[in-house]
């Protein structure tokens, strides 16, 4: 496995295996089994695998965790040799942001739903960061998680919007035995808080229960999946949402696979959640 620090490397790798499948996973690093398989994914499916670690200044606010987010390099690198990787693209900020940069890529409306509601210019900073990785990696697929559902949407908004050539998979929330997603946040959790946060994935399982019960009423499924982490007080909530899936608007009626979404805070980590119903 080789790492590479520059956009200029970086290219210059890609030209050289141009003819081969290119499957790209873009994190921020502090690896865990939910960004290993989408690794090994990306393994079945292509020929050569290209992982970037990058901390993306730009789709954190002020007030939000971009100095302590998690940053564990050798450690990532190492469960990457073990998934085998191929490359790891890990630029420095100056590099993906030179000195005076003014550009941006915003996808209008879909950046406002769900996350990018609740954290104004965050999704600005995705899909950015996003399009830079992709014209430098030159991927064929590129995979993400269901987890972060609503940035899968807005990339795949930006990718036919803007014409990339790339196709985007969204792999299975991989999930800790007890139920919680599994995220780099979660490292930020208390033993009594990690226990608060499975609050969140119960409240899935509940609507989803009811979804199978024959339950189609949008507000009385919210209702019980508010209800339900209501139940713990050490969950703030955020959002609660059924939507569509693929522009994040608020549905009427199930008639059509949809998207429940949840974020809340426990303790001051938000966390994210979803299931598709």
């Amino acid at each position: 496995m080789q790492i590479i620090r520059t956009a200029h490397e970086m290219r210059a790798i890609t030209r050289q295996i141009a003819a081969q499948t290119i499957g790209f996973v873009p994190t921020m690093g502090a690896l865990h089994e939910g960004h290993l398989s989408l690794v090994r994914t990306a393994k079945e499916k292509c020929d050569t695998v290209i992982v970037s670690i990058f901390v993306n200044p730009t789709q954190f606010s002020p007030n939000e965790d971009f100095t302590r987010y998690p940053r564990t390099f050798d450690q990532d690198c190492e469960l990457l040799k073990r998934a085998n990787a191929d490359f790891v693209f890990a630029p420095a900020t100056e590099e993906m942001y030179p000195s005076g940069a003014t550009t941006y890529v915003t996808v209008e409306g879909l950046s406002d739903r769900l996350d990018g509601k609740s954290r104004p210019g965050h999704f600005r900073g995705v899909t950015t960061i996003v399009s830079k990785l992709f014209h430098i990696v030159q991927p064929n697929i590129a995979f993400f998680g269901q987890k972060d559902a609503a940035q899968v949407a807005v990339i795949r908004k930006m990718v036919r919007d803007l014409n990339f050539p790339v196709e985007i998979v969204a792999c299975p929330i991989v999930r800790e035995k007890d139920g919680l997603a599994m995220s780099s946040r979660n490292v930020y959790l208390t033993p009594d808080e990690r226990k608060s946060a499975l609050a969140l994935s119960r409240s899935l399982q509940k609507i989803e229960t009811l979804f199978k019960n024959g339950n189609r009423n949008i507000e009385e499924l919210i209702s019980a999946g508010k209800q339900t982490l209501a139940e713990d007080s050490g969950v703030k909530l955020d959002y609660f949402s059924i939507v569509n899936p693929d522009t994040l608007e608020d549905i009427q009626n199930i008639d059509h696979p949809a998207l429940v979404a949840v974020a809340a805070y426990v303790g001051k980590t938000r966390l994210i959640d979803n299931i598709v119903l």
